[in-house]
């Protein structure tokens, strides 16, 4: 059975830092990309970093130089480690995964529909 499983939000005020972690289980780590997504109130859920099995790794601008995404291919587990926190990065937080070609990847990461396994999300509160 595909697991992924999602944790480590909390409540912080701006300019802190979290981490978030997806621990994956039930299937080959190394073939898949796992990526985050945001959802926030009222909004669309949102694509807002990627790792792939190469480890490349995609951003969206708005958390460019503030986000870091990793992976420790031993624990099966995607990081996703938060600084300079701002309360329009309050959501919830999901990870996924996806066994998208890399070359599509390279262009649709950002959407849903191209992952195919999600955790249950897990929520980030940021005050200002």
């Amino acid at each position: 059975e595909v697991q992924l499983q999602a944790s480590g939000g909390g409540l912080v005020q701006a300019g802190r830092s979290l981490r978030l972690s997806c621990v994956v289980s039930g299937f080959t780590f190394d073939d898949y990309s796992i990526g985050w997504f945001r959802q926030a109130p009222g909004k669309e859920r949102e694509g807002i970093s990627c790792i792939n099995p190469d480890g490349s790794k995609y951003y969206i601008d708005s958390v460019k130089g503030r986000f870091t995404i990793s992976k420790d291919n031993a624990k099966n587990t995607v990081y996703l480690q938060m600084n300079s926190l701002k309360p329009e990065d309050t959501g919830v937080y999901y990870c996924a995964s996806s066994r998208a070609r890399a070359d599509r990847l390279f262009r649709l990461w950002v959407r849903a529909s191209e992952y195919d396994y999600w955790g249950q999300g897990t929520l980030v509160t940021v005050s200002s």
